[in-house]
């Protein structure tokens, strides 16, 4: 497999114009007090399809990060005290601006992330519906009033926003991370600053201005893109003031957070690394799984959290499971995601090409065979071919560490018990994945299984009005839901006496 001769542009559907334009449109400076602010450093956004530079941004510094604190802590208390409704509205007109221009930022997020359009286009759609969600569960904050069970004391609940919050999110889904983090704060009457990835700021910022556009107060909220994480995060993370952080990305990156986040009690939400399991039962519907197997490993370029890291299919139905979806993988179009007939665009930069060749190459060293791709593309950009993987030992290194790509390794099993072994022989919790007819063991297993996510005869379980996270080392708390805004709430107590 290769990249068409047409897919050799990396602008291909999409004239240079366009791009000039949009791009000049985004913001470049840091959002702080309402205002853009530009000190000067910059760093440069690469276009994973090219390896070149689309712009530069401003570079936050640790000085910079304590002046948009200093905003949100100075907002917080009037926003707290803005009517529920009025909060509420406001995320609805956000909702509505963003759907109007669900091609720009699409267009725009795939220039700096790599996906292909069609992909980008439902990522703004999905990350419009947290804030439509969001929007209408403002208005559903409530507590309780109760009789003691002594008889003599009034019980008296309420929730209140937990303060000012600090949200780092993810280079993958760079629109929706975000929406899924500010808008449940927002509702909840938090104020936030917000660190995106480095490699991926330009969708933040464009949002920020979409909310600045809606009406949103100033300090409400503030970015501060850096090229040094650590140097803009840990003295926020150290003030006093901050009260919660929000983290989505890599475990052991998480783990530090929470770490440096006890020193002030924080509350804290995690969503972080994921290995998760596709089972497939001889009595699946094999039409189902291999469709449902190229939406979880494929979805993002397989670089999600949730993508399918290891296929665990009976012995009896994997011959045909493992060529079917050989068929499927080898059929994808692999392009800049700017070209329309894109299905499988660049990963993100060179490390993640480095990392899945490795994982591939261990894999085959082990005695796995590869039935279509195994090997990089090479020539501009980072891509990577849809790659399957058959008799994958469980010794692999790819079976205990996350692909971040397009490969799918799969493995047998015999027996349900030992399905269930090796789906939760990992330290991570995030999702698994279950394909059977058979109710009863649909029931047995997704009980069995250790994750926070199960995906029953589905390939996608991602939902704004779903609680999404996961158990053991893939994190804490709950994202999206009626639990997403609980996040950002604290419940306070009064004892009444009569």
């Amino acid at each position: 497999m290769s990249v068409t001769e047409k897919a050799k542009s990396a602008t291909a559907g999409v004239s240079e114009q366009q791009i000039t334009e949009l791009i000049d449109s985004v913001p470049k400076g840091l959002l702080i007090g309402g205002e853009w602010v530009e000190p000067g450093p910059s760093f440069d956004v690469i276009n994973p399809a090219t390896g070149k530079a689309l712009t530069s941004v401003a570079d936050a510094n640790a000085d910079h990060g304590i002046a948009a604190l200093d905003a949100a802590v100075a907002a917080q208390k009037s926003w707290a005290a803005t009517d529920p409704r009025e909060r509420g509205e406001l995320l609805r007109a956000a909702f509505e601006a963003l759907t109007a221009r669900v091609d720009e930022f699409a267009l725009l997020m795939t220039l700096e992330m790599g996906k292909p359009l069609a992909e980008a286009r439902g990522e703004v759609s999905y990350a419009a519906e947290f804030l439509r969600w969001f929007s209408e569960e403002a208005v559903r904050i409530d507590g309780r009033y109760a009789v003691a069970p002594s008889g003599g004391t009034r019980l008296l609940t309420m929730k209140q926003p937990v303060g000012p919050a600090y949200a780092i999110t993810p280079w993958n889904f760079p629109l929706a991370m975000g929406t899924r983090k500010l808008a449940p704060a927002f509702a909840a009457g938090c104020t936030m600053v917000v660190k995106p990835a480095k490699q991926t700021p330009l969708s933040t910022l464009a949002l920020a201005q979409l909310f600045i556009d809606v009406g949103l107060p100033a300090g409400v909220l503030g970015v501060v893109q850096t090229s040094n994480a650590a140097a803009v995060s840990e003295p926020i993370i150290a003030d006093p003031r901050l009260r919660k952080l929000t983290f989505t990305g890599s475990t052991g990156v998480g783990q530090g957070l929470i770490a440096q986040s006890a020193t002030n009690v924080l509350k804290v939400s995690m969503e972080l690394g994921g290995n998760a399991p596709f089972v497939v039962f001889a009595d699946a519907d094999l039409d189902r799984a291999v469709a449902g197997a190229m939406l979880a490993k494929m979805r993002n370029i397989g670089e999600a959290c949730t993508a399918a890291n290891r296929f665990i299919v009976h012995k009896d139905v994997c011959e045909e499971f493992a060529a079917r979806l050989t068929e499927k993988m080898s059929a994808l179009t692999v392009a800049p995601g700017t070209d329309p007939a894109s299905q499988v665009g660049p990963l993100i930069d060179e490390a993640a090409i480095d990392k899945v060749t490795e994982l591939v190459d261990d894999a085959v060293k082990a005695g796995a065979t590869v039935t279509t791709g195994g090997k990089p593309l090479g020539g501009e950009g980072y891509f990577y071919p849809p790659t399957v993987l058959t008799s994958v030992p469980a010794s692999a290194r790819m079976f205990s560490e996350e692909i971040f790509g397009p490969v799918a390794p799969i493995t047998t099993f015999e027996t349900e018990e030992q399905a269930i072994a090796l789906a939760n022989d990992t330290e991570y919790g995030l999702v698994s994945y279950l394909f059977t007819q058979d109710v009863s063991r649909a029931l047995r297993v997704a009980e069995a299984l250790e994750s926070g996510m199960i995906g029953l005869n589905q390939g996608v379980v991602s939902n704004p009005a779903a609680p999404f996270g996961g158990i053991k080392a893939s994190g804490l708390g709950r994202e999206g839901g009626p639990e997403g805004i609980d996040e950002y709430l604290e419940t306070k107590y009064v004892g009444i006496a009569l």
